[in-house]
């Protein structure tokens, strides 16, 4: 299993966390669609060559987003990153995905 982090606009959790889900991630025994999630405020500047979903180049731009944590099967891992970065909205989505051990 890998538990997957990723960091998502307000607007585009419901639509992220679906794909997420549909692709095969949040699945925990007998149960499916399961998550951890908390609100909180995101820091960028977009650089020269950037196209930003918000804000303006050069400029630090504050955002409230959501950190959504779930867990992910090996072999769906692959599939289930494509679905987050094509349903995400930004150029270059913030995740991390850590190989969790089983005890």
């Amino acid at each position: 299993m890998i538990k997957l982090t990723v960091f998502i606009p307000d607007e585009a959790l419901d639509a992220v966390k679906t794909a997420m889900f549909d692709a095969g991630a949040g699945k925990i025994g007998n149960y499916d669609s399961c998550c951890w999630q908390v609100k909180g405020e995101g820091q960028f500047r977009p650089l020269i060559g950037s196209s930003p979903h918000i804000g303006t180049q050069h400029q630090f731009e504050k955002v409230t987003e959501w950190r959504v944590e779930l867990v992910v099967a090996d072999d769906k891992i692959a599939a289930v990153i494509a679905a987050l970065k094509q349903a995400h909205p930004y150029e270059t989505p913030a995740y991390d995905a850590i190989k969790l051990l089983d005890i």
